[in-house]
């Protein structure tokens, strides 16, 4: 199984990861006080497993069933104007991954492959790729990218990717860049209508936060990666421009860090399936 360097993502992802760890520590928050062992690992392997396999894996997968079965429509693409080509991203890659990641909060087998990216107890650049190992295997947007670069886009993707990877990767980072643009006066409605278009630290740190008591958590919301105008357009946005003081999984039952990673391929002792608390808190 080989990947063309031209069709292969994972520089770039690689690049802009790099990028944000370094800010991370000349700000001095990349090595979270409160993050364990166990969280090390998760994020290591998890992120690892995803550019080694996962992604390699699908977009062989999707280019070798594509020329098997329909051969005739490789490259068909290629002359479409780059506006139209972003619209497809957009809607089969990041409109998906929307409700791929709200799906995973409302069905607790998924929410199983989709719970170690919540378990973190902070907000780090470390944490965008922490997931199961099955979560982004079976994402519908990875293929569907696949597949629109089987069809020509690549150049398309790629220009999309290095936008889509700033956003995530800010929004997931412990280096609060939006906190100072609010406190400018002048740039008010340009910020206003920003956090209702991309995701910001505020908008998705309130996803992971660890209680809904707090007046700013909202993990039943805030899902949007790359657009926020998904959980707005879908009702599921909530904005207070504030963060929680504490992030992770409220009342959920700690699991080994090899069942976060390959659940269902490895389980508990005691339990096979998610608890009933489990379940709820995935509702």
């Amino acid at each position: 199984m080989s990947t063309t360097i031209t069709n292969s993502p994972i520089p770039i992802i690689l690049a802009i990861l790099i990028g944000f760890i370094l800010l991370e520590i000349t700000c001095a928050c990349f090595l979270q006080p409160r993050g364990k062992r166990r969280d090390a690992i998760i994020e290591i392997v998890g992120s690892a497993l995803l550019m080694v396999v996962t992604l390699p894996l699908v977009t062989f997968l999707s280019n070798s069933l594509l020329e098997h079965f329909a051969p005739q429509l490789k490259g068909s693409l290629a002359g479409l104007h780059w506006v139209l080509g972003l619209v497809l991203f957009l809607v089969l890659d990041d409109m998906t991954q929307y409700w791929w990641h709200r799906l995973s909060h409302k069905v607790p087998l998924l929410y199983s492959l989709h719970r170690a990216h919540h378990s973190a107890p902070y907000m780090s650049i470390r944490i965008v790729y922490r997931n199961n190992s099955f979560y982004y295997l079976l994402m519908p947007g990875l293929w569907f990218s696949g597949a629109l670069i089987y069809l020509g886009l690549a150049p398309v993707y790629f220009g999309y990717l290095i936008v889509k990877m700033l956003v995530i990767f800010g929004a997931h980072s412990s280096v609060p860049w939006d906190d100072k643009l609010y406190r400018i006066r002048a740039l008010r409605p340009v910020m206003w209508l920003l956090e209702r278009t991309i995701s910001t630290p505020a908008t998705h740190s309130a996803h992971h936060g660890l209680s809904a008591d707090d007046g700013v958590t909202h993990y039943k919301g805030n899902f949007g990666n790359l657009l926020f105008f998904w959980d707005v357009l879908f009702g599921t946005a909530k904005i207070t421009r504030r963060r929680p003081q504490y992030y992770g999984i409220e009342g959920m039952r700690p699991v080994s860090w090899q069942e976060e990673l390959f659940w269902p391929l490895m389980r508990g002792k005691s339990t096979s399936l998610p608890t009933e608390s489990d379940q709820e808190l995935a509702k």
